[in-house]
């Protein structure tokens, strides 16, 4: 592991720790050259699973990508690093349990909408208005009436 301050190849492990859900062991590192510190996170790898895009095409499930989406649509927002890597880690393992080999975009996106929903309203439209495509103002209004029926209730 490279420091990511130096980009020395050398460090030593500090302290290690369980996540909260025991999915990965947490290990804080101190670079032998710069002796600056930084978080590394071990995870059991898992067998690859397939994204199946809009357009047909294939590709390896990303959590990154799914990482950044929900930041775009977050920004600003008063939102948590934290609570967005738990949509993050919940959709992940959500995806990796349903034991499929491929599995599709809407499906990702629909496991995103209803975490980030909970989460914030103004991230949620922002992530639906990309996610479903929404071609006018009319369906952004419709999606507004929708969340707001949905609060009176």
């Amino acid at each position: 592991m490279n420091c990511p301050f130096c980009n020395h190849y050398d460090s030593k492990v500090v302290d290690s720790r369980p996540t909260e859900e025991g999915q990965a062991i947490r290990r804080r590192r101190e670079c032998m050259a710069c002796s600056k510190r930084f978080t590394t996170y071990e995870k059991i790898e898992q067998i690859p699973l397939m994204v199946v895009k809009k357009s047909g095409n294939r590709e390896a499930f990303n959590s990154n990508k799914v990482m950044n989406g929900i930041l775009k649509a977050c920004e600003k927002r008063p939102v948590s690093l934290n609570d967005i890597e738990k949509i993050v880690d919940d959709v992940e393992k959500e995806v990796y349990n349903s034991m499929e080999k491929e599995i599709t975009t809407e499906l990702i996106g629909e496991l995103i909408i209803e975490r980030i929903k909970r989460l914030d309203e103004v991230a949620y439209v922002r992530f639906a208005s990309v996610y479903r495509e929404f071609k006018d103002i009319n369906t952004f209004i419709g999606e507004l009436k929708k969340l707001l029926d949905e609060k009176g209730n």
